[in-house]
């Protein structure tokens, strides 16, 4: 009974009220997809912590289009981690000085712990039978995307069109811009972040077409109704690679290093990887991936690297 009445003060109080029981307050800076995948997350991830040190943690998630949260920890926001569409945007964020360089040596697979790709949801029978790159490029067809100002996935769409030019028989520079402004031009709504362009597609029920993370688009299908949407695997697509760092000036300030380095460790970890999974982002663990095979379509991907040499000549 007493334990009870502990836990039922602390919820009240917020967990930081009773001597001896203060909760660490710990900000996970995210991006637009990762909403539900991360609240489940911060729940095992504490019991373990709590299990091994004793410390409770007070988890805040901020979420957003991924270029855009950059900015606001540039801008002050006091994050003890990122976990971002890009490493781009991280280096952004090193670049203000408040990332030690080298980060992505600081975690396996370049601190990047899951992949995605880029995919097509379309609406329940694909009235405009898109099924590839070139297929958004034609007159009448609608498309919502992200605004690749402020997003991180629309910088992945937009690499995601262009490699699939350059991949096609003649394909060149040339080719590749001239398919990409035909896709720009279809555009009907540019939002800020993928789960707004999500909104206004399924729920405004605006555009034929949704260009989407994976995970996004099959959590949509799932949450909305397969009898509603249907996701459509391009012939080719990037892969992509969500990023994660530690802040260093915030954890070198509030103290939160050690449960910094603990958090993004958790995401290599058997359990980690399968909340990613369940989540619908591709898992790196080997294991998780086979349990998880039957929900990730095989579908060709080219790195970012590979094709452009890297985010910083992309």
């Amino acid at each position: 009974m007493k334990k009870i009445i502990t836990s039922t003060i602390l919820v009240l109080l917020g967990g930081s009220a009773i001597p001896g029981y203060a909760a660490k307050d710990f900000l996970n800076v995210s991006h637009d997809p990762t909403r539900e995948f991360y609240q489940e997350y911060n729940e095992e991830f504490g019991k373990f912590w709590k299990q091994r040190t004793g410390q409770a943690v007070n988890f805040k998630q901020s979420h957003g289009g991924s270029g855009k949260q950059a900015r606001s920890v540039v801008g002050g926001l006091q994050a003890d981690v990122v976990t971002l569409a890009l490493a781009n945007d991280i280096e952004e964020i090193v670049n203000a000085g408040l990332i030690k360089k080298g980060w992505q040596k600081e975690f396996p697979s370049n601190s990047a712990p899951y992949t995605t790709t880029i995919v097509f949801l379309v609406r329940k029978g694909n009235p405009k039978q898109i099924k590839d790159w070139n297929d958004l490029t034609k007159p009448g067809v609608e498309i919502i995307t992200p605004n690749p100002k402020t997003g991180g996935a629309p910088r992945w769409i937009y690499l995601s069109a262009w490699g699939y030019a350059l991949k096609q028989p003649g394909g060149n520079d040339a080719k590749a811009k001239e398919l990409v402004k035909k896709l720009y031009a279809n555009v009907k709504v540019l939002d800020s972040g993928a789960r707004g362009s999500l909104t206004i597609f399924a729920e405004r029920g605006i555009g034929d077409v949704l260009l989407s993370w994976e995970n996004e688009a099959l959590l949509a299908t799932q949450g909305l109704g397969k009898d509603k949407y249907e996701i459509i695997y391009p012939s080719i697509s990037i892969l992509a690679e969500p990023s994660v760092a530690i802040v260093d000036k915030t954890v070198d300030k509030n103290g939160n290093r050690n449960l910094a380095k603990g958090y993004l460790n958790y995401l290599y970890s058997p359990k980690g990887q399968e909340l990613a999974a369940k989540y619908y982002f591709r898992p790196r663990d080997a294991k998780a991936a086979a349990k998880y095979a039957a929900q990730f379509p095989k579908i060709q991907t080219f790195t970012i690297d590979k094709v452009f040499g890297g985010w910083a000549k992309a």
